[in-house]
């Protein structure tokens, strides 16, 4: 076997993913397991599989590959259509193949597509071969109702069907605009809110719950690929903050040729954030005000669209969206994950099943008696449990863990079968056991790459705020080696806990410790995990202060306990950390003597307006708090201090999250301060992702080198 560098393995592996068993689906009735996988940890192509499960104890059980992309294409290359790229950048799915799939509700059947076409393949025992359903194209994330009579899918703005044997192919709903889709979701219901669907099948598969998505309002903006003049930019619509939103609405759509609008009061609650349409009850919506301080939950009377209020919350900073909820139990009781007496709590028809010990993260499964879910020890824990997080059964009697080990465990259920995935800060990969009833029954195969290296962490709390934090030092260090230049290596924003119990995640600081460096991951204040009043202390405007005062707190704090130079500390980041970088380094040159911005968000007026007002407001109202949040603004960089210090800016051209627009005005503005700075554009198609293998392996080569010759000249 050729020997590869880490950097390179890291890159050809997809940081280690490819080959990991994911996306699970378990039979009501206990017998099968689907879910994808690559057949290596270099394979890109997912495969669609089958784990078949015995009737009785002791049975044999077999894995079965349901569906080859390679095969199906026969060999040629995956062509994506645009809906379908957008859908995997917004998803960050850089892999190929079967990357997503359906099933009808009694998982006998699965609906995929590859290259635009639409394919379906029974999954029961004996199987059957994958069919390619004739149907007018690109095909965008097809669904089987739940009898598995039909398939639905949005494929050129429209929203259509056609019956599972290819027959009665139509259009239920088709673009009345040259901006309007249906059946796909909005750019920020994708980035931002957790929200990749676009439509929702009726129980008893007679109708399809669609959203239409108006983007004729939504401003324009356009991406360019300066290496290739010739090429013309694309244009894509991007509601930057303080601008106009998508027009979205919802529409019963009958098989029947019915068509129905499910009203509420939109002009309040411009925001579909959540959809959950079961057996067990009415259509349950959950609608946003612009600014996300208030919300309801709302149920549909399918014959007249109307909609009543189930719940409402409100929050004088922001409410939060959590996955798996709002749902249904199978006897109609309303799951939420709430805000309640400074404590996050799961609440069932408005009684808390949780307390402050506990910090719910998502409910995993709400199918029987009791509802797994996963959850940090909250603010009243009685021990610290430094990024672990753990898989809970709870009940109106509380809550009872199903995981053991120190850990980042999830799971995913139906009827009796659980299959929990784990991964452990003492061994590299992830492991997946199926349980029947609590006992284990079999384990699903990753193949995954070992590491050529181990990730040797150190996790602990830092300062008076106990800042939950990693530290990584070189192989070999030893005590009498004396100090090391330090590399805080943070996200440190919302939703962004980089602080975890798992072993793959510290991969990469671990390598730049090899080179040299004392590594510290520190998740201030703002980032997720231990209680409400953590999260949203980065309100009234303090995002950028509170974030930056907690990376230096953490710092000096370790420093006590670790071999800290603190007269050569460097930074770097991605997205919002490269942000955090460029904020250290040029209004903390007295802490950080180095900084790497890999794309960061330097002017708060260009990202999206669902993430961007939930902090600031609007920027027409609160100009002042987003110039105070921004590296740059219109004027320039505000907070500029001395001395002057290296800073490396990254940005890809073709990033539509974060717009390289970022970059350039951070650079042009540093230019016109007489600040020297090097940045490292990347053209080819380079995404906010970085996917490809010799991108990815020589920006760690020339972040290292930049690090050297600014630390250690």
């Amino acid at each position: 076997m050729t020997y590869l560098s880490f950097p390179r393995q890291h890159a050809r592996t997809q940081r280690f993913t490819l080959g990991v068993p994911r996306a699970f689906t378990v039979a009501p009735d206990g017998r099968r397991v689907v879910f994808l996988r690559s057949r290596t940890g270099t394979d890109t192509a997912q495969l669609l599989w089958v784990l078949e499960l015995p009737a009785a104890e002791g049975g044999a059980v077999r894995e079965r590959v349901a569906a080859d992309p390679v095969a199906l294409l026969g060999g040629s290359e995956e062509e994506l259509p645009a809906a379908e790229r957008a859908r995997r950048e917004r998803s960050r799915q850089s892999s190929a193949g079967v990357v997503a799939y359906a099933v009808d509700a009694e998982v006998t059947t699965a609906a995929f597509a590859l290259s635009g076409r639409l394919f379906t393949v029974g999954l029961a025992e004996g199987g059957g071969v994958p069919r390619e359903l004739p149907v007018p194209g690109p095909v965008v994330d097809p669904r089987p109702s739940p009898d598995g009579r039909w398939v639905a899918f949005s494929a050129g703005g429209a929203l259509r069907v056609v019956a599972a044997d290819g027959s009665g192919g139509r259009a239920l709903a088709e673009p009345d605009g040259e901006e309007v889709t249906w059946g796909l979701a909005e750019f920020v219901a994708a980035e931002e809110m957790g929200r990749h669907r676009g439509f929702w099948w009726a129980p008893d598969g007679s109708a399809v719950l669609t959203a239409r998505v108006d983007e004729s309002g939504v401003a324009r903006r356009w991406l360019s690929e300066p290496a290739h003049p010739d090429r013309a930019p694309v244009e894509m619509a991007y509601p930057a903050a303080g601008t106009a939103n998508a027009e979205v609405t919802l529409w019963l759509l009958g098989l029947d040729g019915t068509r129905r609008e499910v009203t509420w009061d939109r002009e309040r609650f411009p925001y579909l954030a959540a959809v959950h349409w079961t057996a067990a009850g009415a259509p349950l919506l959950l609608v946003q005000t612009r600014e996300q301080r208030a919300q309801h939950y709302l149920t549909v009377d399918t014959e007249s669209g109307a909609t009543t209020l189930a719940a409402a919350e409100e929050d004088r900073d922001w409410l939060d969206l959590f996955p798996g909820v709002p749902a249904l139990r199978p006897d109609g009781t309303l799951l939420r994950i709430t805000d309640t007496d400074g404590a996050r709590v799961l609440t069932a028809d408005g009684k808390p099943w949780t307390d402050g010990r506990l910090h719910p993260r998502a409910v995993l499964a709400a199918d029987g008696e009791d509802v797994l879910v996963s959850a940090s020890a909250g603010a009243e824990a009685e021990e610290a449990e430094t990024g672990e997080i753990h898989v809970y059964r709870v009940t109106a009697e509380g809550p009872v863990r199903v995981t053991g080990e120190p850990g980042v465990h999830s799971a995913v259920r139906a009827g009796a079968v659980t299959v929990l995935t784990s991964s452990l800060p003492g061994r590299s990969g992830v492991r997946t056991r199926v349980l029947r009833g609590g006992t284990e029954v079999a384990e699903i195969a990753s193949y995954a790459q070992a590491p050529s290296l181990t990730a040797r962490v150190r996790l602990t709390e830092a300062g008076k705020r106990r800042i939950p934090c990693a530290v990584l030092l070189p192989a070999g260090h030893s005590e009498g080696d004396g100090p090391l230049p330090v590399l805080m290596d943070p996200y440190g924003g919302p939703h962004g806990q980089r602080v975890t119990a798992a072993h793959d995640p510290y991969l990469v600081s671990q390598w730049f410790a090899d080179q040299g460096f004392a590594v510290v991951v520190a998740d201030g204040r703002g980032t997720p995990g231990r209680s409400p009043a953590w999260e949203k202390a980065i309100s009234g405007g303090r995002l950028a202060e509170v974030v930056l005062e907690d990376q230096i707190d953490a710092l000096h704090a370790l420093a006590e306990s670790f071999p800290l130079d603190l007269s050569r500390v460097a930074i770097r980041g991605w997205s919002f950390g490269g942000t955090l970088a460029s904020l250290a380094v040029l209004r903390r040159p007295d802490v950080f003597h180095a900084g790497i911005a890999g794309a960061p968000l330097t002017d708060q007026r260009l990202y999206d307006t669902h993430y961007t007002e939930r902090y600031l407001g609007l920027p027409q109202e609160q100009g002042a708090a987003y110039d105070a949040n921004s590296v740059v603004t219109s004027e320039g960089i505000p907070q500029l201090a001395e001395p002057a210090r290296p800073l490396m800016i990254i940005h890809g051209f073709a990033d539509d999250n974060v717009l390289v627009a970022n970059t350039l005005r951070l650079s042009t503005a540093l230019l016109a301060a007489g600040r020297p700075h090097e940045v490292l554009p990347l053209s080819g198609g380079i995404t906010h992702m970085t996917p490809q293998e010799e991108v990815a392996e020589n920006l760690l080569r020339l972040q290292v080198a930049f690090l050297n010759r600014s630390l250690r000249p």
